[in-house]
């Protein structure tokens, strides 16, 4: 079965998974856990509780594995505007620590 889903961290290819994702599925580049909250169809951040679906459990820590029922990968989870202005954050916080001395 062929799919176009991408890690939501990394934006790594997922085509090598077999559908359904289980909860132990890992991205092969990034090793983010791939059955959570932020990589569902249901994870909307404008929400109450980032979740669309009415009857799914509340999940506090949406990057850490759970056992929703009512998972259903997005092949649309990974944003790369979000991914970018994250590094370029990050790349800012190390330039402000780095002490070439």
């Amino acid at each position: 079965m062929t799919h176009n889903l991408a890690c939501y961290r990394c934006g790594a290819s997922l085509a090598t998974l077999s559908l359904p994702l289980s909860r132990r599925d890992q991205c092969p580049e990034c090793s983010a856990d791939l059955h959570v909250c932020k990589m569902c169809t249901f994870f909307d951040k404008s929400v109450p509780r980032q979740c669309r679906e009415d009857g799914a459990d509340d999940v506090t820590d949406k990057d850490r594995p759970n056992f929703c029922d009512w998972f259903k990968p997005s092949d649309s989870a990974f944003d790369a505007r979000a991914n970018e202005d994250a590094n370029a954050a990050q790349d800012a916080l190390a330039a402000l620590f780095d002490h070439d001395d």
